[in-house]
């Protein structure tokens, strides 16, 4: 099995070792190959409407297309099963997470190589305190430039409920989309955990999610039991 893992950063920065090399460390060691994506990030993240999501971060999902395709393209160099390739990411990346998890019909660039002719969706979905998935405060209501179908890949979710960075209502609008398009999903909502706390150790309950994506990952059957 392989992840691709997308750091945070509110699509200005990247966490790149909080929400990035300290997670490959967690999943390598499970024999997971990891993929840490270093994606392009807009110059000005906070233009309207979704402040930094897709359409803004096109090219944060180009990125995120592109390497789904070399992963695949490398599958059997690399060992990888390529039915079996998932992404993970957290608050920004979260949101990564859904864009892939919605755009994968087509490239959304030129295609480069043969890689750009595979599929770059992913077999499963794993979005941590994810944001910019509910737009509008006056609306329950999903980003539209996140077209879940019945396509869309297996999700995982988890937020905690006084995460003062993106509100509760991201995870829940995308698992009531999901739900809606019959899409088999996980959701986990904590009181406490607030924001950025990827793998290290909190006071809190939230703090053992990863055992949860484990179990998750073999409901799933993508890791033996």
């Amino acid at each position: 099995m392989a992840v691709v893992v997308f750091p945070g950063g509110g699509y200005k920065e990247l966490a790149i070792d909080l929400e990035g090399t300290e997670v490959c460390d967690w999943l390598t060691t499970k024999g997971i190959t990891c993929i840490l994506l270093k994606y392009r990030v807009p110059a000005n993240p906070w233009s309207a409407p979704y402040y930094g999501a897709y359409p803004q971060s096109k090219m944060a999902l180009d990125d995120a297309q592109r390497t789904m395709g070399l992963v695949r393209f490398h599958a059997a160099e690399w060992h990888i099963d390529p039915h079996k390739i998932g992404v993970l990411g957290f608050s920004a990346g979260g949101s990564l997470v859904a864009e892939i998890s919605t755009h994968f019909a087509k490239r959304l660039y030129p295609a480069v190589d043969a890689a750009d002719k595979l599929s770059c969706r992913p077999d499963f979905a794993v979005a941590i305190y994810p944001g910019h998935l509910w737009i509008d405060d006056k609306k329950f209501e999903l980003n539209p430039e996140v077209p879940v179908t019945h396509d869309t890949p297996p999700t995982f979710l988890l937020q905690a409920e006084d995460d003062h960075v993106d509100n509760v209502n991201d995870s829940l609008v995308y698992y009531i989309a999901l739900k809606n398009a019959g899409i088999p999903v996980e959701m986990h909502l904590y009181a406490h955990g607030g924001h950025a706390f990827g793998l290290r150790h909190t006071k809190f309950p939230i703090t053992d999610w990863p055992q949860m994506v484990d179990r998750w990952l073999v409901s799933l059957r993508m890791v033996p039991q």
